[in-house]
């Protein structure tokens, strides 16, 4: 993940890293104000989101579920970062946008992308799309022993099957369960 956020834009860095791991959907990535960022509480707090019309335009929705509704709460080893990226690029004002475009409205997608393909070939990954981000912060929150509900209230999902389109098994992890199992022997 390093490579790929450091093979970014500066400016577009602390989106790879808030969309992996706190897990966010790229409407509600772009959509992020300087206020709905609580670096005191440590949450994102998840209130909108952006959707693309035909037209090339957003328009201002809801999360894609009521779920999608949520307070995230950021992983600490990332608030320098945000803190850093807020400093250097984000306006002073509560709703000042956390990735402008050059010209202070919503990135684009075609933007974030043209800058992600580059820097996944750097890091060798070339089938990874953004959305992928989601589901590897999915993988791991359930490889710390999150439980289902407890990945669903954090990726914002409304029900179970949606979770699980989510949850694949972690490379190496069946080990560490057997070990955990014969702990309990």
């Amino acid at each position: 993940m390093t490579i790929l956020t450091e093979a970014m834009p500066e400016r577009l860095r602390l989106m790879v890293t808030l969309s992996s791991w706190c897990a966010l959907r790229f409407g509600e990535t772009v959509e992020l104000r300087r206020g709905d960022i609580d670096l005191g509480d440590g949450v994102i707090r998840i209130r909108r989101a952006a959707v693309r019309t035909h037209g090339g335009t957003y328009d201002l929705t809801t999360p894609k579920s009521d779920a999608g509704v949520r307070d995230v709460h950021i992983p600490p080893h990332i608030i320098p970062q945000i803190e850093d990226s807020l400093t250097k690029f984000v306006d002073t004002k509560r709703d000042s946008l956390v990735f402008p475009s050059q010209t202070g409205s919503r990135v684009q997608p075609s933007t974030v992308q043209r800058h992600s393909y580059k820097a996944r070939n750097s890091a060798g990954c070339n089938d990874l799309c953004w959305h992928h981000l989601r589901h590897s912060r999915s993988v791991l929150a359930a490889a710390t022993g999150a439980t289902l509900a407890e990945r669903m209230a954090r990726l914002g999902h409304s029900t179970p099957q949606a979770a699980m389109r989510y949850q694949h098994a972690a490379q190496g992890r069946d080990r560490e369960i057997a070990a955990l199992l014969s702990k309990l022997a």
